[in-house]
């Protein structure tokens, strides 16, 4: 793709300038010692770090990014590190979904405003990554991301621990008198016994495993450890290909395509990805203007053989993965299945890249020919009671819970929830179906991670693993059972799901992709004359903005000035 032309320089406009306006631009950034040479027709690539101490996931960032600006003083480059909101998953409050919107606003903007010819993005924890890719999206210049990378395995009393999901089992545990607080504490340094983010197909996990799949990494790196030294290995070669990418004008907007999405959602699929993945994927196309709905991730993923035996929805964790062969295993066992017009940061397909990929491990990466599941992809569910769909993770999922009619157990709001779900006389049964309002973008606001309600204490004790759950809001990648989340419209706009009563009967069939609630719609209409809204309490700053401008869930749930 390279061509002999020398193509202008976009931040030529700032050092190539003459005068006094050339003289600020390169004399205050002088002060840190920077020589003269380096503003002389060099690509200036941002690298934009989402370190944080408060986002633990990306705490090796500081040491991963002079990794990344080694490669771009390789290849000639002038690398500029800057810093963005970082969104620690496990810290912030309420929910790092909520300032997703405002990191991308902040990633968008650094790169606007600063005289960037590419940029690295450097992502981890959950939300860093759709908000970098978001905000690089809405500039379109050349972008190429690097994941921080999973933790090393947990080890735990002779067993393996994946993050997150080892923690809804232990509540389980605690709830049912099987562990000690004592237990608990020693479990914490156990399972984080290493730098890097979750090491289950968590959130995470799937958001690397999502950007390697649009074509925004170099092949192969999205499944490397933190802590394993190929990783900062990648990062250099990063940042010598953020270079090349400049002089081949290869911006963004050349990867992320149509194709590239539909390739992302049968990747997805195949490795058992978290449901927010949704969320994420839908935003990032309408910042690139491509078409991408709901459905498209029912007609191109729900069919596709699920192959990865990965914490939640296995046995193993991405230290395994990546010993088995990692992402270019799941590649070359979807060839068929897979786009070949879109193309990657490298300037090949992804079929291309993965052709020398080979299984280590059978066991943990299942032949396409021997799936774990033969259609295990993210489906989407309509009917009366969400009209614009919900979402079900099949591969997290309890097969005999599927097809269900239940009567409805329903809290009205999460602090409800918590006050009930432990009361001995609360009228619940494992054949019932727990519902939860008032999650959703702008009912809590930021759509949290509360869907997989954990079950009440009385059934757990009686040997319940799961029951059907259903609720306008998300849960963490790292859980499971049958939870169909995202239900849009939200409650807080008066759907159909905030008119949900106690004893009412809700049937599931995800084969058929139904959920309906068995309440007529003369009745419904009645109780929505009654229905009021929740007094939210925000009227200033960011969060009313947010509020205020953010659409559904089906849409993505970005704020719609912004797509």
């Amino acid at each position: 793709m390279a061509s002999n032309k020398k193509n202008k320089l976009r931040s030529e406009d700032w050092f190539g300038k003459e005068g006094k306006d050339g003289f600020i631009y390169r004399s205050w950034i002088k002060n840190q010692g920077y020589p003269a040479h380096q503003f002389k027709g060099k690509p200036v690539i941002g690298i934009c770090n989402t370190w944080s101490e408060a986002t633990p996931c990306n705490g090796h960032f500081r040491e991963l990014a002079q990794f990344i600006k080694n490669g771009v003083y390789e290849a000639g480059g002038f690398p500029l590190e800057f810093p963005v909101m970082s969104l620690g998953e496990t810290i912030i409050r309420p929910t790092a979904m909520l300032y997703r919107n405002l990191a991308a606003m902040t990633v968008e903007e650094s790169i606007r405003a600063n005289p960037f010819d590419a940029v690295v993005l450097m992502t981890g924890c959950d939300k860093t990554t759709p908000s970098l890719v978001m905000g690089a999206a809405s500039v379109d210049i050349p972008s190429i991301v690097l994941p921080g990378g999973p933790m090393l395995n947990g080890k735990f009393r002779g067993k393996e621990l994946g993050s997150g999901t080892d923690v809804w089992r232990f509540d389980q545990d605690f709830k049912a008198g099987k562990m000690s607080l004592d237990d608990m504490e020693e479990a914490e340094a156990c399972m984080s016994r290493s730098i890097g983010h979750c090491n289950t197909m968590g959130t995470a996990s799937t958001m690397a495993t999502m950007v390697e799949a649009l074509g925004l990494t170099l092949p192969g790196v999205s499944s490397i450890p933190a802590a394993d030294s190929r990783k900062k290995m990648m990062a250099h070669m990063t940042g010598i290909r953020a270079v090349e990418m400049v002089k081949e004008e290869l911006n963004i907007s050349k990867i992320l395509t149509r194709p590239a999405f539909l390739n992302a959602i049968k990747v997805n699929s195949a490795v058992g990805g978290s449901t927010n993945f949704v969320l994420h994927l839908l935003a990032i196309a309408k910042r690139m203007e491509v078409p991408l709905t709901l459905d498209d991730f029912d007609i191109h993923g729900s069919k596709i053989p699920f192959l990865l035996n990965l914490m939640p929805s296995g046995k193993y964790l991405m230290e395994d993965y990546y010993y088995a062969g990692g992402i270019q295993v799941i590649l070359k066992e979807l060839e068929k299945h897979l786009n070949t017009e879109a193309i990657t940061v490298n300037g090949k397909t992804l079929t291309e890249n993965s052709k020398k990929a080979r299984n280590w491990n059978t066991d943990v990466i299942r032949p396409i020919t021997d799936p774990i599941i033969q259609e295990g992809g993210i489906t989407v569910v309509k009917g009366n009671l969400c009209t614009e769909g919900a979402v079900i993770k099949i591969s997290a999922a309890s097969p005999e819970l599927l097809k269900h009619k239940g009567r409805a157990v329903v809290f009205e709001t999460i602090e409800d929830y918590h006050a009930r779900i432990d009361n001995p006389d609360l009228d619940i049964d494992e054949n019932s179906i727990m519902v939860l309002k008032n999650v959703g973008p702008k009912g809590y606001p930021g759509m949290p991670e509360v869907g997989n309600m954990a079950l009440p204490k009385k059934l757990i004790q009686k040997g319940i693993t799961d029951m059907v759950r259903i609720s306008d809001g998300r849960m963490s990648g790292t859980a499971y059972g049958t939870v169909f989340l995202h239900a849009s419209p939200e409650s807080a706009l008066g759907s159909p799901l905030a008119l949900v009563e106690n004893g009412d009967v809700i049937e599931c069939d995800v084969a058929a992709k139904l959920i309906h609630l068995h309440v007529s719609d003369e009745v419904l209409a009645e109780r929505h004359k009654k229905w009021k809204p929740l007094e939210l309490g925000f009227d200033r700053g960011y969060i009313k903005l947010y509020i205020d401008t953010v659409n559904q869930a089906h849409e993505g749930a970005d704020m719609g000035f912004l797509q």
